[in-house]
């Protein structure tokens, strides 16, 4: 069974500024704090497409990802691996960010998706960020019975880390700002 959660987000800031709050996102030594969720983040590639302009990465992103108990002890791990996959536009301004889960991924697949666009009625000024989440326990006998309550923690994890880095990103997006207009923080 899977479980699909949506979210949007209006930063008021524009799409340049928002996609280079993403970058800085997980780098920022302030942001340890916030997302301390996240353990580690490293570029496996990049590669900038010169006939698109498109710039495509992929990173690593090592999650400390707790569980209850006796999951830990089934799984015998907290610690999940995922890939994370990007694809910047910068001719139609727009970044797609994917991110799924490479260990315990015979237990659970979760699958996250991000959309940055310019907003509709304020593209110059406002960016739109659309997050799309699928998880999807895979049948265990061991754990058939408790499929739905995991399904439900890892969502309240979902929405949890992600006003988390809603907030990251509204801090470095103001961070930004500040230094485009000359005054420091």
């Amino acid at each position: 069974m899977v479980k699909a959660y949506t979210q949007e987000h209006v930063y008021k800031h524009p799409w340049e500024r928002v996609t280079s709050a993403s970058w800085r996102k997980f780098t920022d030594p302030e942001n340890k704090r916030i997302l301390s969720h996240i353990l580690d983040v490293d570029t496996l590639n990049h590669r900038l497409d010169p006939l698109s302009g498109n710039l495509y990465t992929t990173r690593a992103i090592t999650v400390h990802a707790p569980g209850p108990w006796f999951l830990r002890r089934i799984l015998g791990q907290d610690i999940c691996h995922c890939v994370e996959s990007a694809v910047v536009d910068p001719r139609s301004r727009s970044m797609q960010v994917t991110t799924r889960n490479v260990s315990l991924e015979r237990f659970v697949e979760v699958e996250e998706r991000s959309w940055y666009e310019p907003h509709r009625e304020e593209p110059e000024r406002w960016t739109v960020c659309r997050q799309e989440t699928s998880i999807r326990i895979k049948p265990l006998s061991a754990l058939a019975s408790m499929a739905e309550k995991v399904e439900q923690r890892c969502a309240e994890r979902f929405l949890q880390n992600s006003a988390k880095g809603r907030e990251v990103m509204e801090r470095i997006c103001k961070y930004l700002e500040s230094e485009a207009n000359g005054i420091s923080l």
